[in-house]
């Protein structure tokens, strides 16, 4: 349940008055219950506001709506619950309101067969056809739970609300990001093209920072400088850097000082970095350290000014909770169909590296000479679950655009360097397919986490971009 505690939702309880109030009074009771098992905070009428703390009239919807648009800046999102068929038009009419902009899942407690008479039956399962056909013709997106109807108290609606909060942090997270682009885009890479302008309309906003102004200020910054000490102290504990010499530690202290300088001077929460190749040419270091050590910290730094890669490993990130990382669609594995190998040379997170350690990168090192390469990383991801995606800006077209997928980290054997993951998908070549057919980026992010579900729903339906889900 990570990165669930300090969210906040919106509670409306559906009634409608000629049904018994003892199915509203349960539900709310079992879902106060539930949402604080889970650390989640609410906004909702109480009994002392309306009957039973729920909305069935046009004064209700009013108590309701002021009540959620007064809290409008801590919202995440709101939960409808139907204990009965529920007021469509009041639910609506609280939900317009509000003015909230936020996600809204529905969902609709269940009868019981041997339950049908009067005094317990709820109809919610056509009360929630209902209220979702009134919520349309408002003009509002919402989300459903798995099932129609589902138990409040059940793990199956545990689930959907778990996957409806990272929902509300994929949406909330985008709305108003702020990203660092840090040096120009290498040369030889159109493929880290991307449109700054669909992104901004989309609620992205970047800063650039050119490399000779990092260079120069860390230049300014002396070798004494208590930060610096800081900084190399915090790089031996996070990685085995043995084989890292005492210049390479230090220049790559001095970048991470300016770094988070600017970054908090401007609000940023992620950035995408020209790492190759003035940095080994003009520093003399890589600084895939870290750029691994701003992502375990969640706030994910991608390779090659690879903006929308980083947008998608900040996606990713939102949707699981956990740290993201940038990797290359690299290699086949064998003839497996459905294996590949991720690779970067590498700057992955610790949270998908066990064995980290400082090295250098032996693929630039052939043109850039290894001892300008220290601090790229090494390490193997373990089996676990995995999910993959890649936001895209096409300005052909005038969209955003996304594809995201599920699969798996596998123990495979892989004799290589760098970081490094092999990986199964289901129908993976025709993955690739789509990829190369639709001109994706050889770039995809990845998560150690199965979040798909909910960052399509994000992605797609609230932020309105087009986006596929492979499998």
């Amino acid at each position: 349940m990570t990165g669930m505690k300090g969210m906040t939702l919106g509670v409306i309880f559906g009634n409608r008055d000629f049904f018994p109030d003892g199915l509203v009074a349960e539900a709310r009771c079992d879902l106060l219950e539930v949402l604080a098992g889970m650390g989640v905070a609410i906004v909702t009428l109480t009994p002392e506001q309306t009957k039973l703390g729920a909305v069935e009239t046009w004064q209700h919807a009013v108590l309701c709506g002021t009540l959620l648009r007064e809290a409008k800046q801590r919202i995440d999102g709101v939960l409808v619950c139907l204990p009965n068929f529920g007021d469509e038009k009041g639910v609506a009419d609280a939900l317009r309101l509000s003015e909230l902009t936020c996600p809204i899942l529905v969902q609709a407690c269940p009868d019981d067969l041997d339950q049908f008479g009067l005094e317990r039956r709820r109809d919610s399962f056509c009360g929630k056809i209902s209220v979702c056909n009134n919520l349309r013709q408002y003009g509002m997106k919402y989300s459903l739970t798995r099932d129609h109807t589902v138990t409040i108290k059940s793990e199956r609606f545990k689930e959907d609300l778990i996957e409806f909060l990272a929902v509300c942090r994929v949406v909330k997270g985008l709305r108003r990001v702020r990203i660092g682009a840090v040096g120009a885009r290498p040369n030889a890479f159109n493929t880290t093209r991307y449109s700054e302008k669909l992104l901004e309309a989309a609620g992205i906003s970047v800063n650039t920072l050119d490399l000779s102004e990092v260079f120069g200020r860390a230049a300014e910054i002396a070798t004494g400088d208590r930060r610096v000490a800081q900084r190399i102290d915090a790089i031996r504990d996070y990685a085995d850097s043995s084989a890292a010499p005492d210049e390479s530690m230090l220049r790559m202290a001095k970048f991470a000082v300016v770094i988070d300088g600017w970054m908090e001077e401007l609000g940023l929460t992620a950035t995408a970095i020209q790492c190759w190749s003035s940095m080994q040419k003009n520093y003399g270091v890589n600084v895939c350290t870290i750029m691994s050590m701003m992502s375990e910290q969640m706030m994910p730094s991608a390779c090659e000014v690879d903006i929308a890669g980083v947008v998608s490993m900040y996606a990713l990130q939102l949707a699981s909770g956990r740290p993201s990382a940038l990797v290359d669609w690299n290699n086949n594995y064998g003839a497996d169909p459905d294996k590949c190998v991720f690779f970067h040379c590498g700057n992955w997170a610790k949270d998908f590296l066990p064995d980290i350690r400082i090295g250098t990168a032996p693929i630039l090192g052939t043109v850039l000479g290894e001892a300008n390469t220290v601090g790229a990383l090494a390490g193997r991801t373990p089996a676990g679950p995995v999910t993959f995606g890649r936001i895209s800006t096409d300005d052909l077209s005038g969209k955003i655009r996304a594809y995201v997928g599920e699969g798996s980290f596998t123990d495979d054997p892989l004799d290589t360097f760098g970081t490094k993951a092999v990986v199964q998908v289901p129908r993976l070549p025709e993955l690739m397919r789509y990829i190369c057919r639709n001109g994706f980026e050889h770039h995809a992010a990845m998560t150690g986490a199965h979040c798909a579900g909910a960052a399509a729903e994000g992605l797609g339906n609230y932020l309105g971009w087009d986006v596929i889900r492979h499998g």
